[in-house]
């Protein structure tokens, strides 16, 4: 009796981690109808705040959304923490707009939007198969996003005052890479039992796509020279 219902118990839990796994990607396709609804509107908005005040506007935007991730994580087991999801991912959507304007403005900006989006999705798909999938212990790989996340948000800050152009691609690559491992790290650690709330994980994972996405976009925007419309 006892192998069986270690067995029995066994696959409960796989059943129930495969759940929120569902769950995580079914919240991530949702929140991105009001992002793409928030980035129309955001290509529409001037954001003087931005550029009369880049230093504060951009403090009191990291305050907001960090206090929308906070109440997410707060409301991580019920159905609140779906809809803060869906109110944070309509203001990334509305924060999307300065970078779309500047990529519009350019004669190829719509394709380099695409290929941003198209390398996005690739991306995103390998790295959460990889993450379902691999029977590797990836503890290690969490201590070096630990690190890694530090180092980025500290440079980001840095270049707030230095405005060093070359120094935001380093920041975007860094962003790019740092995205793309932790979406398979998140994905990880729900396959593994590590992470039990699907709004949790999706808030993890959406904010490392929009990052990897906006990140490709700035990378690409740069290295495609300035020929605008």
């Amino acid at each position: 009796m006892q192998p069986n219902l270690q067995t029995a118990y066994s696959a409960t839990l796989g059943d129930a981690r495969q759940k929120v796994l569902r769950n995580t990607y079914a919240l991530l396709g949702l929140s991105l109808i009001p992002t793409v609804i928030g980035a129309l509107i955001g290509t529409n908005l001037s954001f003087m705040f931005l550029r009369t005040s880049p230093i504060m506007g951009m403090l009191l935007m990291l305050a907001g959304l960090y206090g929308l991730m906070f109440a997410i994580e707060k409301n991580r087991y019920s159905p609140v923490g779906a809809y803060l999801m869906f109110a944070f991912t309509f203001l990334m959507g509305i924060l999307l707009g300065p970078l779309l304007q500047v990529a519009l403005r350019l004669q190829n900006g719509p394709g380099l939007i695409m290929v941003a989006g198209g390398a996005t999705s690739l991306i995103f798909l390998v790295m959460a198969t990889i993450g379902a999938t691999t029977k590797r212990d990836l503890s290690g790989v969490g201590s070096f996003l630990s690190a890694g996340f530090i180092v980025l948000m500290v440079a980001m800050i840095a270049n707030i005052f230095l405005r060093i152009p070359m120094f935001q691609l380093v920041i975007a690559a860094g962003f790019a890479l740092f995205s793309a491992l932790i979406i398979m790290y998140q994905v990880k650690q729900v396959v593994a039992g590590g992470e039990t709330s699907y709004i949790s994980a999706a808030l993890t994972i959406y904010v490392s796509i929009y990052n990897l996405f906006t990140s490709l976009l700035q990378i690409l925007i740069a290295v495609s020279g300035n020929n605008r419309n």
